[in-house]
C-alpha cells in the first residue's frame, strides 16, 4: 500500500524548497492569477518551471491552484495561462470552476485535476458527479467528519484529500462573503482580509471576535490513515520558513513512525509539544470526530503571539573558524540551551557559548534580527537547517 501524500503550502520558491527537503512529497502554489492568496508572493511562470524541475529531481510533485471564483473580467487570458502552466511541467491544478475542469481534461489529459475546498464537497454523491467529469482528487470541505470521509472513499473510490493543520474558515468552506462587505476585497478571488478575525465593539462595549481556532488533527493521524484518505494537505502559503520546516518535519515524522509502528505515547506527545509551540494560536480538532461547538472558536480575549523560539536560519559553515554562519531572527545569549535540527531529520542539542559577527567579532548577545553571526560547531550542516530555543540560561523566559 502506498504511504499517504504529504502535502505542502508553498508562497515562494524558497518556501518550497523548504517543505520538499523537510518531507514533503507535494506543495501546493499560487501563481501570479487566479489564486486564492494574492497577496502571497506567488510563483511566475518562469518560477514553476523552477519549482518543477527542482521537485521532479526530487521524485515530488507540484499542484497548482486556479481555484477562484471566476467572473467573466477572469476568464481573458485563462486558457493561454493554462497552456504555459502545462509547458513549464506542473503534475496537477487544484480547481472549482467547472468550465476550468472541462477545459483541463478535454485539452490536457494528462494533467491531474483534482477539485478545490472551495467548491464545499461534503457527500458522496457530488463526489461521483466530479470523478465522471473526470476529476482524479477531491479536496472535502473542512466541515465533513472522518465517518463521512470513510463512507464517500467507499461508494465513490475517488483519492480523498483533506486539510489537517492550519487555520479555518469561520464561513463553511469557500462561502465567504465578510471581506467583501467590510473591505471590500473579494474573499473568492485572492483577496481575504480575514474579516472573522477582526475585533467588533459590542453594545457593551466589549470585543466580539468570530474566528475560528485552527486545525490541528496531528493526533489522528493514524485514524486518518487506515481511513483510506489518499492526501494531507498542511495550510500557510503565507507562513514563514521557520513555521513550515517545523510543521512539514513534524508531521513526516509522526507518519513515518506511524508507518514503522514505533509512534509511541512518549514520541507523539514530544511531537505535539513541537507543533503547538510553533503555533501563535489554539488550536482543535475541530469538525472530523464531532460537530464543532463553542470550544473550538474565538468570541473575546484571544491573543495571537509571535513565535520567539526560532533562533536562526544557517547559511553557510566558515571552515577557516569551524563555525557556522546564520542569519539571526531572534534574541538569544550566552547559556541558552538550543537545538538545531535539518531537513534530514538530524537534531543537535546545542548551548550556545560564544557568539561572533561575521568578522569574528565577539558578541554579549544576539540582538538584531537578520544581522548575520557565527557559533562554534564542528560539522557543516545542509542547506535550510535552523537553530530553536529549548530554554533560556538559568532557566529564565
Amino acid at each position: 500500500m502506498a504511504k499517504i501524500e504529504l502535502l505542502s503550502p508553498a508562497g515562494d520558491l524558497e518556501r518550497l524548497k523548504v517543505t520538499l527537503l523537510y518531507g514533503a512529497d507535494a506543495v501546493y502554489i499560487g501563481g501570479e492569477k487566479y489564486s486564492l492568496r494574492a497577496n502571497a508572493t506567488n510563483f511566475t511562470l518562469e518560477n514553476i518551471k523552477q519549482a518543477c524541475d527542482f521537485a521532479h529531481k526530487l521524485n515530488k510533485k507540484v499542484y497548482l491552484t486556479l481555484n477562484i471564483v471566476f467572473h467573466n473580467e477572469d476568464m481573458e487570458g485563462v486558457e493561454e495561462y493554462i497552456q504555459q502552466v502545462v509547458m513549464a511541467g506542473i503534475d496537477a491544478f487544484i480547481v472549482s470552476d467547472p468550465f476550468i475542469i472541462s477545459y483541463i481534461k478535454t485539452n490536457f489529459p494528462n494533467v491531474e485535476v483534482h477539485l478545490s475546498t472551495q467548491n464545499s464537497t461534503s457527500n458522496y454523491k457530488a463526489v461521483e458527479y466530479f470523478k465522471n467529469e473526470g476529476v482524479k482528487r477531491v479536496v472535502l470541505a473542512r466541515e465533513v467528519q472522518l465517518e463521512d470521509m470513510k463512507e464517500i472513499i467507499k461508494r465513490t473510490g475517488i483519492d480523498i484529500e483533506i486539510f489537517i493543520h492550519g487555520a479555518m474558515c469561520t464561513c463553511f468552506s469557500g462561502r465567504c462573503a465578510l471581506s467583501n462587505y467590510v473591505t471590500n476585497r473579494d474573499a473568492n478571488r485572492g483577496g481575504c482580509s480575514q474579516v472573522c478575525r477582526f475585533a467588533f465593539k459590542t453594545t457593551e462595549e466589549k470585543d466580539f471576535t468570530m474566528a475560528s481556532k485552527d486545525l490541528n488533527l496531528s493526533k489522528y493521524i493514524g485514524q486518518i490513515i487506515e481511513s483510506g484518505i489518499k492526501s494531507l494537505k498542511v495550510e500557510g502559503r503565507m507562513r514563514s520558513l521557520y513555521y513550515l520546516a517545523t510543521v512539514i518535519g513534524t508531521y513526516r515524522e509522526i507518519i513515518d513512525s506511524y508507518y514503522n509502528n514505533n509512534l509511541s505515547e512518549e514520541k507523539m506527545s514530544l511531537l505535539e509539544q513541537r507543533l503547538n509551540k510553533v503555533a501563535n494560536r489554539e488550536v482543535s480538532s475541530q469538525y472530523l470526530m464531532k460537530e464543532a461547538d463553542h470550544t473550538d472558536q474565538y468570541y473575546s480575549g484571544r491573543q495571537e503571539l509571535s513565535n520567539q523560539d526560532y533562533l536562526g536560519l544557517i547559511t553557510g559553515y566558515d571552515y577557516q573558524n569551524n563555525c557556522i554562519i546564520l542569519i539571526e531572527r531572534n534574541f538569544f545569549s550566552p547559556g541558552d540551551q538550543t537545538e538545531i535540527f535539518t531537513p534530514s531529520g538530524e537534531t543537535y542539542q546545542y548551548t550556545i557559548d560564544k557568539i561572533y559577527d561575521e568578522n569574528m567579532n565577539e558578541l554579549d548577545v544576539a540582538c538584531h534580527p537578520e544581522e548575520v553571526l557565527k557559533l562554534k560547531f564542528q560539522k557543516q550542516l545542509p542547506p535550510y537547517s535552523m537553530i530553536r530555543l529549548i530554554s533560556k540560561a538559568n532557566n529564565k523566559e
